[in-house]
């Protein structure tokens, strides 16, 4: 008997296989090309083909339990998401943050397919757990952590979250030109761009920022070195290498932002100023001249199952 009221969402990911099947059009002609790039072709095949078992698991397990909506991540952005939906993801990591940015506060449940192959820190179930997970949460009995998402805002009024980091700067190899507006300072920069990071993803992109910071001053350890914690109702920023000259400064590079103490960032550049969330950078919004953005927590949060 189907359980009234619960939609299953199941975001899943294609596979190397099929985005190389999309690249070459056919089988033969991505298997032609494996084959001369002297590629695992055997890997290839083992990959999809636990993959789709997988799934075909997960879709056996939830169909009896509630409605299921099966949903392949390039969907992500256009799909809408109700408040009673339960989210299911298959897949690596990265699906999981993708996948989060698009909800808000719906319970999601994270299974690795493989993990012989994934490491999985964000996929704490495997498809023998699911059955079990998915009843106590639909019980509300399940243990769950809150993420803290990081919120851009611009004087036009688009807004872009991040689950595990925002990054505003150049779209290329190139230095931004900003004033930014911290702490009730002001400064103007010349910079690679800024990384703000959540406690989500202060063990990613962040730590590279923070251990060339510290391999250049000579320092072992930083407060900040293993990260912060998901629910941390506060978000980290970096400047990537700041330029000091005589119009531009180099004392507003590191600080926290909250809900009190927003940060604050004017474009000077005429082009290629942008804004991405999540390494993502073709869903991007752009950070030119006449562009203010305002970087805060957003109301929306993130619920993962443990």
């Amino acid at each position: 008997m189907k359980t009234q009221g619960h939609r299953f969402v199941l975001v899943t990911r294609k596979t190397r296989l099929q985005e190389l099947i999309e690249r070459f059009n056919t089988w033969p002609q991505a298997k032609f090309y494996l084959e001369h790039s002297n590629a695992e072709v055997s890997d290839y095949l083992a990959e999809h083909d636990l993959y789709q078992k997988q799934l075909d698991e997960v879709e056996r397990i939830l169909k009896p339990l509630g409605r299921l909506q099966k949903l392949e991540r390039a969907f992500l952005p256009n799909y809408q998401f109700s408040a009673e939906d339960v989210v299911v993801i298959v897949g690596q990591d990265g699906l999981v943050a993708n996948a989060l940015k698009y909800l808000d506060g719906n319970p999601v449940i994270a299974i690795n397919p493989d993990p012989d192959r994934w490491d999985g820190k964000l996929l704490p179930f495997e498809v023998g757990n699911l059955k079990g997970v998915v009843l106590k949460t639909m019980a509300d009995i399940a243990d769950s952590k809150t993420i803290t998402f990081v919120e851009a805002r611009t004087n036009d009024g688009q807004v872009l979250l991040g689950v595990n980091d925002l990054f505003i700067g150049p779209k290329s190899h190139t230095s931004a030109r900003y004033n930014i507006h911290w702490n009730g300072q002001s400064e103007c920069h010349s910079s690679s761009g800024i990384i703000i990071s959540t406690g989500f993803g202060s063990t990613g992109w962040f730590q590279s920022i923070l251990a060339g910071a510290m391999g250049v001053s000579g320092v072992n350890k930083h407060d900040l070195s293993n990260g912060f914690a998901w629910d941390s109702k506060h978000v980290q920023f970096a400047v990537r290498e700041p330029f000091p000259s005589n119009t531009t400064g180099t004392d507003l590079v590191f600080g926290s932002i909250d809900n009190d103490n927003h940060l604050e960032l004017e474009s000077l550049m005429p082009e290629n100023g942008v804004m991405f969330s999540d390494g993502i950078q073709k869903d991007f919004i752009a950070f030119n001249s006449g562009c203010t953005v305002t970087v805060g927590i957003s109301k929306k949060f993130g619920r993962l199952i443990v």
